[in-house]
């Protein structure tokens, strides 16, 4: 399986995300750059979890599939099961809603958040009520390539 380089606009590798893509800000999917895409991708999917949850490691905050392939997904993305603007992409149910839901640690923890790109070599058919697991295992046998971007997150961080 090849890798695919994440990257975001907004913060790096290990590095802060900001109150702008968090629950605690404005709640806005970040922008994420990707390369190393092979040429034979279909489609994309994302799955964003926050690693340090106390209760439930893992927890899925974002959960999407047959977007676009594009090297930038835009930051913003708008909430519903199936948004076409400003590129096309279905959102499963993360954290009870069609959408991306920013970091939202509790007591001013600081809790680390994976991003995962996954690039697809034939569009997925899930309901728009699927949760990650669905999605996981939908795409078993269809991934050419993924990559992660980490990032974390304190409501009052000192950079």
């Amino acid at each position: 399986m090849e890798e695919l380089l994440i990257k975001s606009s907004q913060f790096e590798y290990n590095g802060w995300i900001p109150d702008c893509c968090a629950g605690y800000g404005n709640d806005k999917s970040p922008e994420l750059h990707i390369e190393g895409l092979p040429a034979e991708t279909v489609t994309l999917a994302i799955v964003m979890d926050d690693l340090d949850h106390p209760i439930q490691p893992g927890f899925n905050h974002w959960v999407a599939w047959n977007i676009t392939p594009v090297s930038k997904i835009p930051g913003g993305l708008p909430q519903g099961a199936v948004v076409d603007e400003p590129i096309h992409i279905e959102q499963g149910i993360a954290y009870g809603r069609h959408c991306y839901r920013g970091p939202k640690p509790p007591f001013n923890w600081n809790h680390r958040y994976r991003f995962t790109v996954y690039a697809l070599s034939e569009k997925i058919q899930l309901n728009s009520e699927s949760k990650k697991s669905d999605l996981l295992n939908a795409i078993d046998g269809y991934v050419l390539a993924k990559g992660e971007l980490i990032g974390k997150y304190q409501r009052k961080h000192k950079k």
